[in-house]
């Protein structure tokens, strides 16, 4: 049975042409892996079980997930009681399907729950739709998501009053328990989606709740009645029927390609797969692309011209290399070192004229490279942001940092790995002893301190204001060290920036450096291989 679900109605969304090529075992597809890594990774799975834990006794359906009409069947038998929970009620009617995270019946009143490994402050009045009236785009696929289940368990139960909600961490919540997250094991054993052993027998084990669930029922209907459009020019009804028909009849939509969608789409096979490629066959047909249109250098391959720019110039047919100038990809200078722009006409250029020269700021490079003090001092954070808290008194998906390796380089050429720190205990709150003990490895001189991005600058600001509020005996002393070697971000409450601020060695490369090997990019994973 080919039916229109809930994550192919999100599929749509995002683009119609991605409906004929999903489910092909023929096309590359690179989320089929990425999406349960991606949950495994953010703790959606344990959020998933400790929301079940809030709502008990409760009936799973599980297994077999193919098979819609036999969850369908076991739906409608549980939910001839009066009142019941259910976690994964399938609800299936005229080609569409859905599965609810939780439902919980109480007569004709349902509480339609989904569930999300993401984060929000209740003080947040506007978490979801914006002050002038917008939904956030960033919220838009799982309001619509919603949207969508409450109509398919309308139109099985039209009687039903539905309430819809998304259940998530609260922010402001903290663990009263400690080892929160060691009763959701995740083991290959367990025999269920989820993979996570449950080994709490109640919620009174688990402590004060940490998840907090937001009413979006008003949302829901402003959906379906167009408040919230699409953008499609069709209505939300109408939509969900479009994309049911085109689904089950195996339709390519020949939704028109854009910069944005065709940017993100992730039906694009690696050169030498022996999978199709759903990009290249929506620019064939509707761009009429070459074989050799596809090796050429495009806007999907240069890094620096601002999104709204290239977002103008694909619509008007302005993509490969060749087609662009200084003036429409707006060409701004860099006043000593490469702007964004720069960096793009630097790789536009090269790849018209076929040169594969690295580039090299040798004059700013130089003179950036002079304010270096030796010795230079390499640092990396291992850290890790838990959705269930490792030890009591954390908040959901707080920073942790449990590891880092300290190298020297100095400046007769000896490179020294001089300190690291690891912490592994269960349960424990590493973060106070990891700041100490990067404290006692860098203010031995007064070396220059290099990172690479921001990940290293943004931890130290966590930990900043997380000393904040502890009562650490030597919290004066080590927030003074963090302010030495950092700086505030963005719109900080207390802002700062250290004498001795860290190098971002992302940024110098960046600022002079260009190989067009990494075409464009500037990862290390691309940027080492090619030096």
């Amino acid at each position: 049975m080919k039916v229109l679900s809930k994550s192919r109605f999100k599929l749509g969304l995002e683009c119609p042409n991605k409906l004929y090529y999903t489910g092909k075992d023929e096309y590359a597809n690179q989320k089929n892996d990425n999406e349960f890594l991606e949950a495994l990774a953010k703790g959606g799975f344990q959020v998933e079980e400790l929301a079940r834990m809030y709502y008990p006794d409760g009936y799973l359906l599980e297994g077999e997930d193919w098979d819609y009409q036999k969850h369908w069947d076991k739906t409608q038998e549980l939910l001839k009681k009066e009142n019941v929970i259910i976690y994964e009620a399938a609800f299936l009617h005229n080609g569409l399907f859905i599965r609810t995270d939780i439902l919980v019946k109480k007569g004709n009143s349902i509480e339609l729950i989904e569930v999300k490994s993401k984060s929000y402050d209740p003080s947040d009045q506007n978490t979801f739709i914006g002050v002038r009236g917008g939904m956030d785009n960033k919220w838009k696929p799982y309001l619509f998501d919603v949207a969508f289940q409450k109509h398919v368990m309308q139109l099985c139960y039209p009687e039903w009053k539905i309430k819809s909600f998304i259940m998530m961490a609260d922010k402001t919540k903290k663990a009263s328990v400690n080892g929160l997250n060691q009763f959701f094991r995740l083991t290959k054993l367990a025999n269920n989606r989820t993979g996570v052993k449950v080994l709490a027998q109640s919620k009174e084990e688990l402590g004060a709740p940490i998840l907090g669930k937001l009413e979006v029922t008003d949302i829901v209907s402003g959906i379906e009645n167009g408040q919230y459009p699409l953008g499609n020019g069709l209505s939300f009804i109408d939509t969900i029927e479009d994309y049911k028909i085109t689904y089950l009849n195996d339709m390519y939509k020949n939704s028109p390609t854009s910069y944005s969608a065709c940017n993100k789409c992730e039906f694009k096979a690696e050169e030498d797969s022996e999978k199709l490629s759903g990009f290249k066959e929506c620019f064939k047909k509707q761009k009429n692309w070459s074989k050799e249109d596809f090796s050429k250098t495009s806007l999907f391959d240069i890094r620096g011209i601002y999104w709204t720019t290239s977002k103008k110039l694909f619509d008007n047919d302005l993509i490969f290399a060749d087609t662009l100038t200084e003036e429409n990809i707006n060409l701004k200078d860099g006043v000593g070192k490469l702007s964004d722009t720069e960096r793009a006409w630097i790789q536009i250029e090269k790849a018209i004229n076929n040169d594969i020269t690295i580039y090299v700021d040798k004059a700013g490079l130089k003179e950036e490279m002079d304010k270096w003090v030796f010795p230079l001092h390499f640092i990396d954070f291992e850290t890790c942001t838990a959705a269930l808290p490792f030890s009591k008194g954390r908040k959901p998906y707080e920073q942790i940092a449990f590891q880092f390796s300290h190298h020297k380089y100095h400046k007769d050429g000896q490179i020294e790995h001089a300190t690291e720190y690891i912490n592994n205990k269960a349960s424990y709150f590493p973060n106070f002893d990891f700041i100490r003990e990067l404290k006692k490895a860098l203010e031995q001189d007064n070396g220059t301190i290099f990172r690479f991005h921001n990940h290293e600058n943004t931890i130290l600001n966590a930990i900043y204001f997380q000393l904040l509020e502890s009562d650490e005996k030597d919290k004066d002393s080590l927030i003074k060290f963090i302010e030495s070697i950092s700086h505030s971000k963005e719109k900080s409450a207390i802002e700062w920036r250290g004498e001795r601020d860290m190098v971002d060695l992302w940024v110098v490369a960046k600022s002079f450096y260009y190989n067009p090997l990494t075409k464009g990019s500037n990862s290390l994973k691309d940027l080492l291989p090619a030096a």
